[in-house]
């Protein structure tokens, strides 16, 4: 398949531009926190003796209101959107002359900001990006993807729960990194990926996964990754996910993954047993048992991290704007020469869907 580079790229959508992204993520940050920022900034601004008994008044006549809250909730949503589909048709419009309105869809579309402090770790403020692009005039069974987020964990198709995020360890600067490629959905549950992450890096990836419905109420799936980088070589993740539907409301899910490379002898691995009750309206309040280790990778520990995680996740605007609530203890020890410690956990995120 080879491009036409006689296809002009679309222009953007009226309101957006290629800082259409960051505009969001601007307008979103500005919806969520800027009314605490005007007000500390109202307080510390000294006043007259004259209008210091008016200052309760002039400080919420500058707070915004909630009209403009959703005015600029709206906004974000829809420049978001514009600018991930003018992007989807600039892309399409390489290969050949189909309208994307034929076949051409962003689906999983995902902006992610959240705020995260673990007592052993740093604050860590979170920005993430993710959608996926159907393109017509590629082929039939064939995706873009791109996003903003955690490479190695996408490359090794870590499951969600898993990540460092989700854990409330502060992230490293490789930890968030543009990433994109393109995805083929094959016959017999196999997905395979071509993409580049941080500074043009390229991987290759290969998916099965492959689920067995043991009862009506349970299921198991197994899902075997192979992937290809420079760094790690040949590598792969196996995960294996029980799920049992106690009620229509109650279930309980345990999952295990383990992580192998070429470029060590060494294994990731982590498990985790979570009930998860939901009370209706895309409200969810989850209990999980977190543990995790590196198959000792010189440090003489087995488990490295273990710990309990509350999650309440419900939504606060429409049905495409989710706050998540999180809080937790874990027992860390880096080394065998260390004691285990203890580390409170807490965060919480915003998540817009579009």
């Amino acid at each position: 398949m080879t491009c036409q580079p006689q296809h002009r790229t679309p222009a953007l959508p009226s309101g957006a531009s290629l800082a259409g992204l960051v505009i969001a993520c601007g307008c979103f940050c500005g919806a969520l926190c800027g009314g605490s920022a005007v007000q500390a900034q109202a307080v510390a601004t000294p006043l007259p003796a004259a209008t210091a008994a008016s200052a309760p008044e002039a400080a919420l006549d500058i707070l915004p209101s909630a009209e403009q809250v959703k005015d600029a909730l709206e906004s974000t949503r829809r420049n978001t959107r514009s600018v991930s589909e003018w992007l989807a048709r600039s892309v399409d419009s390489w290969f050949g002359d189909k309208p994307f309105e034929e076949g051409g869809k962003v689906s999983e579309g995902r902006l992610t900001l959240g705020l995260y402090k673990r007592s052993d770790q740093t604050q860590d403020i979170d920005l993430r990006f993710n959608a996926r692009f159907k393109l017509p005039n590629v082929e039939r069974y064939t995706y873009l993807f791109i996003g903003r987020d955690d490479p190695r964990n996408v490359i090794k198709d870590t499951p969600d729960a898993f990540s460092r995020r989700q854990q409330l360890l502060a992230s490293r600067p490789e930890d968030r990194s543009f990433l994109a490629g393109l995805g083929v959905t094959l016959p017999q549950n196999v997905d395979f990926r071509v993409g580049i992450s941080a500074r043009l890096k390229p991987y290759v990836q290969a998916r099965y996964a492959k689920p067995w419905t043991l009862t009506p109420a349970q299921q198991i799936e197994l899902r075997e990754t192979v992937f290809w980088t420079e760094s790690d070589q040949v590598g792969s993740t196996t995960a294996l996910t029980w799920d049992f539907k106690m009620s229509p409301q109650l279930s309980v899910r345990w999952l295990n993954a383990a992580t192998i490379t070429q470029a060590s002898r060494n294994f990731e691995w982590s498990s985790g047993l979570g009930a998860y009750r939901g009370f209706g309206n895309q409200r969810l309040l989850s209990l999980e048992l977190l543990a995790s280790g590196n198959g000792n990778r010189g440090t003489g520990v087995g488990m490295s991290d273990y710990g309990v995680l509350a999650k309440w996740e419900y939504p606060v605007y429409k049905n495409w704007l989710l706050c998540e609530l999180v809080a937790g203890h874990f027992w860390p020890r880096a080394d065998a020469h260390s004691e285990r410690g203890q580390a409170w956990a807490l965060g919480g995120s915003f998540k817009l869907l579009f």
